[in-house]
């Protein structure tokens, strides 16, 4: 065991290069096995980690340099998932923030920097991908210099060490080299950095015991895992301790059963733990995120952990169309509350409300990712549910309501420039600064209602050809900026329920865009395409043609089709209105109004 313990979290805006980092660190280490070794980033243990290329949940491992244990958190870079970066913030005593020689810094750095500096963690300055075309190396290094000052930070983390890295090709320098040359030879340059600048955790391991738990794990052969840093004394394997949730909260003893640290991404059992040290530990039921293990016949609990509030709303219900529970094994009110209820237990950031109405659940969280990676989860595990159109959550205030501000920062070409400016006025966005570059290209920052970005996306990357970038962070709250233009299409509905043929297709076509194909199933009710004009019409996908004794030409009777759309979680739920829905099992994503027939809609119309 390691004499000397350093907590380090990594720290950067999506897709810097942070998780393939620590896959190079762990290489270079032999923390790997032979069979590891040859996997791409490793720490994307999620299906949806690898599938997106994001980091969504925070996550532990641990390496020896020279006889010193380094336990390195990886954390994700997207707001949205800022309950992950704040917890995994309170497990370690410094930080590495990796920043893109070419990009710089952006809003998701700002996010995760703003919570690191605010701990009082000192940061040391990774400048990635140095080896790239187009690298502004000094643009970068002021650009953090100006950030950091930004955020209020103290002469000690102004003082950063900086060093220069290849995450991809593994190697790392302290001195700037020659452009397309590689500046070192492995990562010994940043683990000595490390080591020289981070913080040793300083706890008294005779103190009465402290551990508060940042993360929580479930073993189908131990029950529940908690994973927290012990802040002071020892936490022993068959020990007596005392859970409380929070200072004068409620208090539960327990029994520890097993130890675990982390050795690379491997766990790997130990008898005790002191201060500093990272540990898993199982045996105690009546846990939850940010509750203290403590001493039983002392208990000395920490304040629980602080998450910031959630800007965006939806109501998650049971599946109540003609095709319920035709894909999914769990499709009751009380699997849907079940399920939320234990994603609570780990996503802290996550709020959830029962209804009044049976079988609703509104569900808050940190932005419109943040709840589509969860209903994508819920999916893939075989839940069958429907969504409504996000909200967002206003804050009610002396002098009126209030709502969630974004800042949000977009990288394009010249020629979008124009047409992005027009839709984003149209969302009340507020133009900030706007940077020009000797290659063509535009960094805008605006300041734009968070339900002004729902759907933005999808639209964002059909102007700029997929060539844009953009990312956006909680910026504060405004008064509320009045109503934003709705839906300028209708939608084509479904007058019957049957299989749609291309007969039916073809007579639609010059209706409007469909999200339905040959062979697929609807039913009355069902929005089956957007329609050309701005009204809904309620349409026969399902119609076939009439047979007949005269024969005609098969060129004459061909049919051509404007092929689907395809529908994804995030377009849907970013494209219906408040009287419609997103229906979602395992196999497939359907749109659909809340009230299927014809007459309920229009009384519903009528009574708002």
């Amino acid at each position: 065991m390691s004499n000397k313990i350093l907590n380090i979290a990594i720290i950067a805006h999506v897709d810097h290069g942070k998780t393939t980092l620590v896959d190079q660190l762990l290489k270079q280490s032999g923390a790997l096995r032979k069979n590891q070794a040859s996997q791409e980033r490793i720490m994307d243990s999620n299906p949806l980690e690898k599938e997106r290329g994001i980091t969504i949940l925070a996550k532990n491992c641990a390496v020896d340099w020279n006889e010193i244990r380094i336990n390195i958190v990886d954390t994700p870079g997207h707001a949205d998932f800022g309950g992950e970066v704040e917890r995994a913030l309170s497990m370690v005593d410094g930080v590495l923030l990796l920043i893109d020689a070419v990009e710089g810094p952006m809003p998701q750095t700002r996010f995760v920097t703003q919570k690191a500096l605010a701990l009082g963690l000192k940061p040391i300055v990774v400048i990635n991908k140095v080896d790239r075309l187009g690298v502004r190396i000094d643009q970068v290094i002021n650009e953090v210099f100006d950030l950091f000052d930004n955020l209020q930070a103290t002469v000690e983390q102004l003082d950063f060490p900086i060093v220069y890295a290849s995450g991809l090709n593994g190697w790392a320098s302290l001195e700037r080299g020659t452009d397309g040359e590689a500046w070192g030879t492995d990562l010994d340059p940043l683990f000595a950095t490390i080591v020289g600048h981070a913080s040793t955790f300083q706890g008294d391991e005779h103190a009465p015991l402290q551990l508060q738990i940042s993360s929580l794990d479930y073993s189908s052969y131990v029950g529940r895992i908690a994973i927290g840093r012990v802040s002071q004394g020892i936490v022993k394997t068959n020990s007596l301790v005392s859970v409380v949730h929070g200072v004068g909260g409620v208090a539960n003893n327990g029994k520890i059963g097993q130890i675990w640290h982390f050795q690379g991404i491997e766990r790997v059992s130990i008898e005790e733990a002191g201060p500093g040290e990272i540990v898993l530990l199982s045996g105690l039921e009546e846990i939850s995120i940010g509750a203290t293990i403590t001493d039983i016949d002392d208990p000395r609990p920490l304040p629980n952990l602080q998450v910031d509030p959630p800007t965006l709303s939806m109501h998650f219900c049971v599946n109540n169309s003609p095709y319920a529970g035709k894909d999914g094994k769990f499709v009751t009110s009380r699997h849907l509350r079940d399920r939320l209820e234990k994603e609570l237990q780990t996503n802290v950031a996550l709020r959830m409300h029962i209804t009044e109405e049976d079988g609703v659940f509104e569900v808050s969280g940190r932005g419109e990712l943040h709840l589509t990676i969860l209903m994508e989860n819920m999916r893939r595990e075989g839940y069958e549910l429907a969504v409504s159109k996000p909200r967002v959550v206003l804050q009610p205030r002396a002098d009126g309501m209030y709502e969630p501000i974004e800042l949000l920062v977009i990288d394009i070409e010249e020629q979008s420039q124009g047409t992005l400016m027009q839709i984003l006025g149209e969302r009340k966005g507020e133009l900030a600064n706007m940077q020009v570059d000797t290659i063509g290209r535009v960094r805008l920052e605006y300041l734009i209602p968070a339900r002004g970005l729902i759907g933005f996306h999808t639209e964002f990357m059909n102007i700029t050809r997929g060539t844009g970038l953009s990312s956006s962070i909680f910026h504060g709250y405004a008064p509320y900026k009045g109503e934003l233009p709705s839906r300028k299409n209708g939608v084509l509905i479904s007058m019957d329920e049957g299989v749609v043929v291309n007969y039916a297709l073809g007579k639609l076509d010059d209706r409007g865009r469909m999200f339905v194909t040959h062979g697929d199933r609807v039913y009355e009710g069902m929005i089956v395409g957007i329609h050309s004009r701005d009204n809904d019409l309620v349409v026969n996908a399902t119609r076939t043609k009439q047979l007949t004794n005269f024969r005609v030409s098969g060129k004459e009777d061909a049919i051509k089709i404007t092929p689907p759309l395809d529908l994804s979680i995030e377009f849907a739920v970013a494209f219906i209105e408040d009287d419609e829905l997103v229906e979602m099992t395992p196999k497939h994503i359907r749109l659909r109004k809340k009230h299927l027939k014809g007459h309920e809609r229009k009384k519903a119309s009528r009574d708002s």
